[in-house]
């Protein structure tokens, strides 16, 4: 009864300059990632109301040699108008239970096949696990599961994620903590935008 997300936020996605702009005037379709190791499944990926952090990330990129569609030359950032509609928030205790619940179900799945299950794994020096093949699967695997029964599909996944160094010794804070969007109902996008910047004249609100 109080699972649908009522209200519509803001998202920012790192990206090149000619992609945003592309998108912006109708020149492309912003088309969901389907890797194996995306963090929250299949989806369209936003930082939930954090501009600089999506501007940090597509400076990570730049000139990281990857699939031509995702080269970043030149870092921007895409804002988006979201309505999250039915969300998979794992921030909710009932959704937490659901993924808990389908790890469970994939564990049983491979057992007799005795194939190992899928990893979360750091990417070279980094402490952090930046692919989440595990996370993916067992995100996927309750989306199909909910197919098969018939019941409502989530319209996107919500997750809290602490990465990067601490603050500051025995610090409860990360450095790049964020709040990560995947949207995988594309009419949740209610309009894209290039962020502007504050005036100075006004206080922002």
């Amino acid at each position: 009864m109080y699972k649908s997300r009522f209200g519509l936020i803001i998202g920012f996605q790192g990206c090149d300059l000619k992609f945003r702009d592309d998108v912006i005037n109708n020149r492309t379709i912003f088309n969901p990632s389907n890797n194996n190791y995306d963090w929250l499944g299949s989806g369209m990926y936003f930082w939930e109301n954090n501009k600089q952090r999506a501007l940090s990330f597509s400076n990570e990129l730049k000139d990281v040699k990857r699939g031509q569609s995702g080269k970043i030359n030149n870092p921007a950032v895409l804002g988006a108008v979201i309505d999250l509609g039915y969300c998979l928030d794992l921030l909710d205790e009932e959704f937490i239970v659901m993924i808990k619940n389908s790890y469970l179900m994939l564990e049983q799945y491979y057992k007799p096949l005795n194939i190992q299950l899928p990893e979360n794994k750091p990417i070279k020096n980094s402490t952090d696990l930046l692919l989440r093949n595990l996370d993916c699967a067992v995100i996927e695997n309750l989306h199909k599961e909910r197919i098969i029964n018939n019941l409502r599909q989530f319209d996107s996944v919500r997750g809290a994620f602490f990465e990067g160094r601490s603050l500051y010794p025995n610090a409860g804070f990360n450095e790049k903590n964020h709040i990560q969007i995947c949207v995988r109902n594309s009419n949740c996008i209610k309009g894209f935008f290039i962020p502007r910047e504050e005036s100075n004249s006004f206080i922002v609100p």
